[in-house]
């Protein structure tokens, strides 16, 4: 039982759940509404019940004797010699020993605390609603974390000793201020007139666990031209550290006042302050590691490992199931939600595992609705504007104490979201000044900082999703992708993948998105999809059951993760050098200097991309090494998300798929010929190799890196063999290209 582990030392904690209390008192339907009214004094009834109703221990408990037990035991000592002495009794340790206890005051011995659990009947309700009559009371409310101080010692049982006649006083602090004890009440002290000056004891004192948090009211709780008002919440104990800031968390506590001290009691005369001392605290979203499993949960998973439906598919459809298209996209997502693996050396060098995307596009093609979606399905998610936040406010600011008025640091919105996901919209329209904080961010991982005397490192090991508009507000062809991004290349190259969503009228596309769109504007649901998609607490088991795979690249996909982006370096190479043709045919012909030179540009930093989307996948199939498969749907979708750039300048060679045109909602106005550019591909294969008998398990994994499906590849097969072009054997293995 709880009491049993109580006295074992087992646990600190004794939760009353006041269901239970109402079962139990079946007799007594206003029992509970009383505890409800005065919970603080019941709190203290059930602590001196538990008291005396505690069992011995049933295990041996000096292994984990502290300086009170160490007290009461000389206290002990002390009185069987007194009884001894004064009685002649032979024995006397035993009353003496019943007798110290009652020396000591109850809150000093108190090993546990007493935690009320409110019942189903209690509901929650808005900080505005908690008013006067509530004082004293168990309340009930739901909200956000916005600051959290660090946990400090807290008097709640003082001792003292006599200078005079080492006598013991102790004193039972209930309040945050309390006037220490000055003279002496012993008798000798008393018969004597000594007036002993006492001492304080720290290490025979009693220190409980302290914290304060500032709890704020969620937006869908304010009313309309209100402010959002806030709380002060004080944790103790066992629910020290059990919110962090930007947690949403539901807490029950005990509403009191607080009276103001000093010179400011003066000044407020019968006004106070108010409190809540909390007695339960609820995450809401808890951390990957923090999740509890359930059988509903674990079978739900297992139906999606064991399912006909392809998980990668399913999970990547179930992000926003409200929005239309953008597949590859939010495949892009779901690698971002569940992350690489993060290697440290021995050195203490330590290669990133977090991912980051960018989302570029024209308005209204469901950027900021895919930040916002990500922010609440993963447990630890940030949503900010770039306008709205200043380089201070993203990494950390300095301000001062309320409780202990010293200089400390408060986390921004990327510290906030350390082990979780900060999504940054109107990323363009950020000062250059406050974006360069994110730097440092995106590729170490931490904050530095060194003002108002504080010099120090913060983590900040947060996946960056951010969305941007191009510089003109809409996109334009006229134009090259750097001039119509203008984002430095420093910061562009620390994305992992970055889409551009473009808005081009196209019919077909536009019927089917506006028949999505009334859909759900009328029914408040996605429309019906082939599979059923899987619901956020669902998805975020599954991720943290992902996440604790460590997957490894094998040894045998080194050389095809080498060769594919040496061949991805090469085209990039070609593209300047087309570039710096455009852009000299411009000056020559209309004395415009025309474009800088493509930011798409490849680095040793898109490398380690392909190797973090590698390892996403990995764990997305919860094994421990990366495959085959895996490395290609990863070069695919670094090669989708370059040609969703690279295809709006020019029409050659690295143009985008039928995929691609699904992220890009919609793709050019006129159809892209993906059997020709299959076509194509399949020529430069041959030729590069001098072979007219191609075999099949050698294309598939070309074609795909270059962002097109198989469906697509025999497609054009079938295509170009009506033609009398090209021979595919019967048993469907190899391809014979005629002359």
């Amino acid at each position: 039982s709880s009491q049993q582990e109580v006295a074992n030392r087992e646990r600190t904690s004794i939760p009353i759940s006041l269901d239970d209390v109402q079962i139990f008192e079946k007799d007594d339907p206003a029992f509970v509404t009383r505890i409800v009214r005065n919970a603080r004094r019941y709190i203290s009834l059930f602590s001196d019940a538990v008291d005396e109703n505690l069992p011995p221990p049933t295990r041996d408990i000096s292994d984990s004797q502290d300086v009170l037990d160490v007290l009461r035991m000389s206290r002990a000592q002390e009185l069987a010699q007194q009884r001894q002495t004064e009685d002649g009794q032979a024995d006397g340790q035993t009353p003496a020993n019943a007798n110290a206890a009652s020396i000591f005051p109850p809150a000093l011995m108190r090993r546990f605390e007493v935690h009320l659990v409110p019942g189903v009947k209690l509901k929650a309700v808005p900080i505005r609603e908690v008013k006067a009559a509530k004082v004293g009371a168990l309340v009930r409310i739901k909200g956000m974390v916005t600051r959290v101080s660090t946990v400090k010692p807290l008097l709640t049982v003082a001792t003292y000793t006599c200078e005079a006649c080492a006598y013991e006083v102790y004193q039972e602090v209930k309040a945050r201020q309390f006037n220490p004890l000055t003279q002496c009440p012993s008798e000798r002290c008393q018969t004597n007139k000594a007036q002993g000056r006492l001492i304080m004891q720290t290490k025979a004192s009693k220190f409980d666990k302290y914290q304060e948090v500032k709890f704020q009211e969620l937006p869908d709780q304010v009313p309309m031209g209100h402010i959002p008002r806030s709380l002060t919440v004080y944790l103790r104990g066992e629910l020290t550290r059990t919110c962090e800031p930007g947690a949403l968390v539901t807490i029950c506590g005990v509403f009191l006042p607080l009276p103001y001290s000093a010179q400011r009691q003066m000044q407020m005369g019968l006004v106070t302050e108010t409190y809540l001392e909390a007695t339960d605290v609820v995450n809401h979203k808890k951390r990957y590691s923090a999740m509890e499993s359930s059988e509903a949960m674990e079978s739900a998973v297992l139906r999606l490992q064991e399912g006909d439906e392809n998980v990668y598919e399913v999970l990547s459809q179930s992000l926003a199931p409200e929005i239309y298209g953008h597949e590859d996209v939010k495949k892009a997502l779901l690698l971002l939600l569940i992350g690489g693996v993060t290697k440290r050396m021995d050195e203490g060098m330590k290669l990133r595992g977090d991912i980051n995307v960018l989302l570029m596009g024209d308005p209204g093609v469901a950027k900021s609705q895919l930040l916002k979606h990500i922010s609440t399905v993963a447990p630890r998610g940030v949503y900010t504007t770039g306008k709205g936040s200043s380089g201070v406010g993203l990494t950390a600011a300095v301000v001062r104490d309320a409780t202990t008025k010293e200089m400390t640091l408060e986390g921004g919105a990327l510290v906030l979201a350390d082990m979780g996901i900060c999504c940054i919209d109107e990323f363009d329209k950020m000062e250059e000044g406050d974006r360069t904080a994110i730097h440092e961010v995106m590729e170490q991982q931490t904050v530095s900082i060194a003002k108002a005397g504080i010099t120090t490192t913060l983590n900040a090991r947060t996946s960056v999703l951010a969305a941007a508009n191009p510089i003109f507000g809409r996109y334009n062809k006229k134009l090259s992708a750097s001039q119509n991004i203008n984002l430095p290349n420093a910061l562009l190259s620390r994305f992992d993948l970055l889409f551009l969503l473009l808005d081009i009228a196209n019919y077909e596309k536009d019927e089917a998105l506006a028949r999505h769109v009334t859909f759900v504007h009328r029914h408040c649901r996605n429309p019906d999809m082939k599979f059923e998609p899987v619901r956020p607490e669902v998805l975020r088991y599954f991720i943290a059951i992902a996440k604790q795979y460590q997957p490894s690249i094998p040894e045998h996909l080194c050389g095809y993760i080498v060769e594919a982006y040496v061949t991805l370096r090469q085209q990039d190479a070609n593209e300047h050098a087309r570039e710096r043709q455009k852009q000299q045919f411009r000056q020559q012909q209309y004395g415009d200097g025309g474009a800088n030179d493509a930011q798409t540009a490849m680095t040793a930093r898109q490398l380690l991309s392909i190797l973090r989307l590698s390892q996403a996948l990995a764990r997305l199939r919860f094994s421990t090494e990366v495959i085959h498969q895996d490395v290609d749907e990863a070069i695919r979708l670094v090669y989708v998300s370059k040609a969703s750039l690279t295809e709006q300048d020019d029409a050659n060679g690295g143009g985008n798929s039928g995929k691609a045109g699904t992220a890009n909602n919609g793709g050019r106005g006129r159809s892209t010929d993906a059997t020709s550019k299959i076509f194509r591909l399949l020529l430069e294969f041959a030729n590069d190799r001098n072979l007219k008998v191609l075999a099949m398990s050698d294309l598939e994994p070309v074609v795909l890196r270059k962002g097109f499906t198989s469906q697509q590849l025999h497609a054009c097969i079938a295509f170009y063999q009506d033609l009398e072009i090209m021979q595919l054997s019967s048993n469907g293995t190899r391809l014979t290209l005629i002359q």
